[in-house]
């Protein structure tokens, strides 16, 4: 049979009048394009069945491998520096051993005070009191707070607390007031609040 014979069957072809139990009586091409659209169908049916997880499992590897080679070029730049971080950690445990020894503890406080005491006297000032008050402890260290004060004109209360600032032991100061005494207010009245810090780890009994 020709080509336009068929395709002029099919043009003819009154399709409501097809049943499927008669299907090998359709036309070749039409039972052609049924064998192909039924193939398609499970062509794609196939696809969606094996290929999809495959797909999400590829999608997963693919992040996987920029997450692994973020990590690697990561790595790989520590690697290369590792001399100098190693260097500039050594040089941080070195500071941090040094920082450590400039903290007191709990038996070197009253040698503190008494270097305290001795700065003020040194700058002949006059000493109201130095009282210590209860110690706070923190996550590494132990906070000593005690109150200073002292009398005297300014510039030997400034060199106080430049002495204070330079002792070997770390003290901080806070809450500084002036306050101007006697009648021409040459001399000065300094309160202030300070504070030193013991090494928790250094204590073997710790407040």
């Amino acid at each position: 049979m020709s080509l336009k014979a068929e395709m002029r069957r099919l043009r003819e072809l009154d399709w409501r009048e097809l049943d499927i139990k008669e299907a090998g009586m359709w036309p070749w091409s039409l039972q052609l394009l049924c064998c192909l659209l039924v193939l398609g169908g499970i062509f794609f049916a196939m696809h969606w069945y094996l290929a999809g997880p495959a797909r999400q499992q590829l999608q997963q590897a693919q992040a996987m491998e920029v997450k692994l080679l973020g990590d690697y070029r990561s790595k790989a730049a520590q690697a290369a520096n590792l001399d100098m971080m190693r260097e500039q950690m050594n040089m941080l445990e070195a500071r941090m051993v040094t920082l450590r020894e400039m903290l007191p503890s709990g038996a070197e406080v009253p040698a503190l005070i008494d270097s305290i005491t001795e700065t003020a006297l040194d700058n002949q000032l006059e000493i109201d009191y130095i009282r210590l008050r209860d110690t706070a402890a923190r996550e590494h260290y132990v906070e000593q707070p005690f109150d200073i004060q002292v009398r005297g004109d300014y510039h030997r209360i400034a060199a106080f607390l430049a002495g204070v600032a330079g002792l070997p032991r770390i003290v901080t100061l806070h809450d500084m007031t002036l306050t101007p005494e006697g009648e021409n207010g040459q001399n000065l009245r300094l309160s202030l609040l300070a504070r030193t810090y013991r090494y928790r780890q250094r204590e073997k009994d710790v407040p």
